[in-house]
């Protein structure tokens, strides 16, 4: 049968560990319970797996039955990977498998990341003496925010199969935008970079019937706020944009106290690293001279968390041509921009060619439209596009690896 044929066969047993997953979620880079399960869930396959030292990962390698078939010493390796992380979010779905750990849940899809990646091992482990090439299975916790995968990379993952892995792929659900089973991916920037800014105003508190006596953070950072929506439209190119988004902003105790501080929290996405510059730039001018004007003390934190995920043009079509040929033209897209969401796939990217792929998984009888996104406490995905999962990330390293042994 084909990898898709069998994919479909696994779609039960996958489907009951991502709900196993889903009922226990777990945060950052210490993920205990969900490194067990993995395990439990590779174990039997021919396998040489390690775990990780500063975080909760698994690493898998499947040596090909026909590695160094040209008599060189060495194979080709190609990488594909899961996240394993969950969200501190207090789940809403009403699902009978929802979330049993408070405050926490698999709202952005890892936990079909990683039952579709252990769906792939099983493929590829039952076609492994045709295997020209090794292939290294990557789990990994602490995505949402935390960098896990730089981690992992300094850690040794892209060469845990003895020489650099000749590419890389990830796959990423969507509750919304997509339709079910619709894959999608395109060349160069497919992801935005993403920074968090925290800016805190320190001025005099006073009473509020006399600001003059005071000097006042609040209106400070309202000007702020609504200086640096100008200075995004002004300072940046429409045609390489970026996104400031002031999310958390806290002053004050009372109505009639003028406090000491004020302070506010943004995320700043960016598709270039000539846009992240100027935007890291107009920022500090704008809330420096604003802080300056009102006669107040500003401290500014900007921390630059993940870079753009670009995927590499000749990868992303080969990824685009594997959908294709699995689901058809009508379940494999290119996409005609990049999402702003981030993600840390990104530093795998920054050291080997690949691509990164997004999967709809928007339930039947849903509208993509309308659906609720990735990260609400209502998001839902469907289990139905497990098997598309594993058969595409399986399906692209037996062709990669095909491809590199033909290479000279």
């Amino acid at each position: 049968m084909s990898v898709y044929e069998n994919a479909r066969e696994l779609g039960e047993e996958l489907s009951e560990l991502r709900r196993d997953l889903h009922r226990e979620p777990e945060l950052g880079l210490d993920l205990p319970r969900t490194r067990e399960k993995v395990l439990a869930a590779l174990d039997g396959l021919p396998l040489e797996v390690s775990t990780g030292k500063a975080l909760t990962s698994v690493t898998a390698v499947l040596r090909g039955g026909r590695r160094d078939a040209r008599g060189t010493g060495r194979a080709p390796a190609v990488l594909l990977r899961g996240d394993m992380d969950a969200l501190p979010v207090q789940e809403d779905t009403g699902l009978d498998y929802a979330s049993r750990v408070p405050g926490a849940m698999h709202a952005c899809g890892h936990d079909l990341h990683v039952a579709g990646l252990v769906g792939a091992a099983r493929l590829l482990a039952d076609r492994r003496a045709e295997l020209p090439g090794d292939v290294v299975f990557m789990f990994q916790p602490g995505e949402e925010g935390m960098g896990g995968a730089k981690i992992m990379i300094d850690e040794g993952v892209l060469d845990a199969a003895g020489d650099r892995v000749v590419a890389a792929y990830g796959l990423h659900v969507f509750s919304t935008v997509l339709p079910r089973g619709v894959a999608v991916t395109r060349p160069g920037p497919v992801l935005a970079a993403s920074d968090a800014v925290t800016v805190t105003v320190r001025g005099r508190g006073g009473h509020g019937s006399s600001p003059h006596a005071a000097k006042d953070p609040v209106t400070a950072v309202a000007a702020m706020v609504t200086a640096l929506q100008t200075m995004v439209t002004r300072d940046l190119d429409a045609l390489d944009p970026a996104v400031v988004t002031v999310g958390s902003l806290h002053a004050g105790s009372a109505g009639n106290v003028i406090p000491e501080t004020a302070v506010f929290e943004a995320t700043v996405r960016s598709f270039s690293e000539d846009a992240r510059r100027r935007v890291r730039a107009g920022i500090a001018r704008v809330v420096r001279g604003i802080a300056a004007a009102h006669d107040v003390a500003v401290d500014l934190d900007h921390v630059e968390q993940y870079p753009v995920t670009v995927n590499d043009g000749a990868e992303a079509a080969f990824a685009l041509d594997t959908a294709r040929d699995l689901f058809g033209g009508a379940r494999a897209i290119e996409a005609p921009r990049p999402m702003s969401g981030s993600e840390d796939f990104s530093f795998v990217l920054q050291h080997v060619p690949g691509a990164f792929l997004g999967l709809g998984a928007c339930p039947p009888g849903v509208d993509p439209a309308t659906a609720p996104m990735n990260h609400s406490p209502r998001a839902v995905f469907d289990d139905a596009v497990l098997p598309d999962a594993a058969a595409l990330l399986a399906e692209l390293a037996v062709r990669r690896l095909d491809r590199a042994e033909a290479t000279p």
